[in-house]
């Protein structure tokens, strides 16, 4: 390997480790931000994790939403309320953390679904994208129309897992019936969550779109 190459390397790790610093710190913050409405409270987190979901490197992605999660099971108090700890993790509300994780692998499967099928069609440049494993070659030659599908189906995607692994573990833990355990976790935040969804693709597009300019 190459004096250059070892450099690149190097300074792919050092930009690594700085987005996934910078991503962690942000979901830890948006979790501070809380506004309780019952048992599951309102925070920023959804808006944060679609954004990452959207703009950063799938590995970049998962790895800042892993280790969210494991600073937390450490007792770190990076979740809501400033808790922490693996009984939050294994709480009422501990199914929408576990869904982070679970809709973000699910939210990625799409965007790389829907690019593998926009490429096949000649929408999308290939050797761009095999150029890099960012969002930004991925999404280079692609019409805007299909980009906002593209984004929206996968935030769609990522708040559909978090709300069934919520509901269930509420409907586990708490002994609510599902009916109970929809009201009181899901019901209520369905349009807040859709906004903050809407309101993540947006940032994440301008800020791609300026990156490449």
């Amino acid at each position: 390997m190459t004096s250059v190459q070892t450099r690149n390397n190097v300074s792919s790790r050092a930009q690594t480790v700085a987005f996934c610093g910078l991503t962690v710190a942000l979901m830890v913050v948006s979790a501070w931000f809380t506004i309780p409405i019952g048992i599951v409270p309102v925070t920023l987190q959804v808006f944060v994790m679609v954004f990452a979901l959207l703009f950063l490197s799938p590995g970049r992605a998962i790895a800042s939403i892993g280790a969210y999660l494991l600073l937390g099971a450490c007792g770190l108090p990076v979740f809501s309320g400033m808790r922490g700890g693996f009984g939050v993790l294994l709480g009422p509300t501990g199914g929408f953390l576990f869904g982070y994780l679970l809709g973000g692998l699910a939210a990625l499967a799409v965007l790389a679904a829907f690019d593998a099928i926009v490429r096949s069609r000649g929408l999308l440049v290939a050797s761009q994208a095999k150029a890099s494993g960012n969002s930004l070659a991925r999404e280079a030659k692609m019409p805007a129309g299909l980009r906002l599908v593209r984004n929206g189906a996968a935030a769609a995607t990522f708040l559909l897992v978090i709300y069934v692994c919520g509901w269930f573990q509420l409907m586990l833990v708490a002994g609510m019936t599902p009916g109970a355990a929809f009201l009181a976790g899901v019901a209520p935040f369905v349009v807040i969550d859709v906004i903050k969804a809407l309101a993540a693709i947006t940032l994440a597009s301008a800020v791609k779109q300026g990156i490449r300019r």
